[in-house]
C-alpha cells in the first residue's frame, strides 16, 4: 500500500522516529540538561557546551551532527543518512521548543521537574533517550553524531552498538574533569562519575532494547507426529526445520526429532502447536548465542581490501 509514492512501511518508520526523537529531547531537557547531567554522544557534548558557554544545545547538536554526516554520506548510504538527517533536525526542532517551554522566565534556567530527586531523574532521562536511541536504530536511523561512527563500527566491525557508544563516551564524559568553568577538581570527579553512571544506564537500555527482539531459542520435540508438527510450526511461523533420526534408550524404537530455530517471543506458539497435535510429545528448549542466516541475523563477516 502506497500514498503518494510513500509506502505504508515507510510512514509508519517515518512516524516512529518522531516519536523517539520526541521522547528523546523530551528526556534531555526535562530530566537531564536541568540537574547538570551530562552523558555521551553529541547530546552529551552539547550540555557541556551549555554549562560551560551558555550556548543552546539545540543549536551545538545540529551543527556537530552536520559536520558528521559527510562520514555517514560515504559509508552508510543514502537510506541511512536521509532518515538521520530527518531524525536530527527532529531532535533539534524538538530540543528548542523544549528549552522554550521548560526554562523559568524569571531565572533563566531549566526547570526541575524532580525536585531534589538528581539519580531519579538520571535513571527515567536516560533509560529514556536509550529507549529513543534503540527506536532509531531499528528503524535504520540515528540520533546522527556519535549514533553515526557506532553504526559505521556495527556495520564493518560487527562491533555492537553499545560497546561502541561506550568508548566514544569515556572520552566526552571524561573531558569534564579538565573544564574548570565547572568548579573544583572534587566537583569535577563528581560530576564525571554521575556521567558515567548516566552512560551506563543509557548504554545497557540500548543493548537490552535492541538484543531483546533477537534472543532465540532451539527447540527438540521427540515425537511420533512429527510430520504434523513440523507442518503446522512452519505454516504458522514460517520457519524451515530439521528432521533428525533418533531412537530409544530403553525401547530401541526409531524416532524423529523436530529441530527448529525460532525467536523467543515464539516460543508460546510453537508451545501450543505442540501441545495441540501432540500432548504427550517430549519436548527440549534451550537458548542459542545468536543465530545467523535467512530469517534471522545477517552473516558478518570480516571485510578485506
Amino acid at each position: 500500500m502506497k500514498l503518494k509514492g510513500v509506502s505504508f512501511g515507510e510512514l509508519r518508520q517515518i512516524l516512529a522516529i518522531t516519536l523517539a526523537c520526541g521522547v528523546y529531547a523530551a528526556a534531555w531537557t526535562a530530566l537531564i540538561l536541568p540537574y547538570g547531567i551530562v552523558s555521551g554522544g553529541v547530546a552529551g557534548l552539547s550540555n557541556l557546551v551549555y554549562y560551560v558557554a551558555h550556548v543552546p544545545v539545540s543549536l551545538t547538536y545540529l551543527a556537530v551532527n552536520t559536520v558528521l554526516f559527510a562520514v555517514a554520506l560515504k559509508l552508510l548510504g543514502w537510506k541511512f543518512l536521509a532518515k538521520t538527517i530527518y531524525a536530527t533536525v527532529a531532535i533539534s526542532f524538538f530540543l528548542w521548543i523544549g528549552e522554550r517551554l521548560l526554562t523559568d522566565p524569571a531565572t533563566g534556567e531549566l526547570v526541575k521537574i524532580l525536585e531534589d530527586e538528581r539519580f531519579m531523574a538520571m535513571l527515567l532521562g536516560c533509560t529514556l533517550s536509550g529507549l529513543s536511541v534503540a527506536a532509531l536504530f531499528a528503524c535504520s536511523g540515528s540520533s546522527g553524531g556519535t549514533d553515526i561512527v557506532a553504526a559505521v563500527a556495527n556495520k564493518y566491525f560487527g562491533v555492537s552498538i553499545g560497546a561502541a557508544l561506550i568508548v566514544i563516551d569515556l572520552f566526552i564524559i571524561g573531558s569534564g574533569l579538565f573544564i574548570d568553568h565547572l568548579g573544583s577538581l572534587l566537583e569535577r570527579v563528581r560530576f564525571v562519575a554521575f556521567g558515567f553512571c548516566a552512560m551506563g544506564v543509557e548504554c545497557m537500555t540500548i543493548n537490552y532494547a535492541l538484543n531483546v527482539r533477537r534472543r532465540s531459542v532451539q527447540f527438540l520435540i521427540f515425537t511420533r507426529r512429527h510430520a504434523e508438527i513440523a507442518k503446522a510450526i512452519s505454516d504458522t511461523t514460517g520457519h524451515t526445520m530439521t528432521l533428525l533420526d533418533a531412537h530409544g534408550w530403553y525401547t530401541g524404537d526409531a524416532l524423529k526429532v523436530v529441530c527448529v530455530l525460532a525467536k523467543m517471543n515464539e516460543s508460546a506458539t510453537i508451545f501450543r502447536i505442540i501441545h495441540s497435535i501432540d500432548p504427550r510429545a517430549f519436548v527440549s528448549q534451550s537458548r542459542v548465542v545468536g543465530v545467523w542466516g535467512e530469517g534471522f541475523d545477517k552473516i558478518r563477516g570480516a571485510k578485506h581490501a
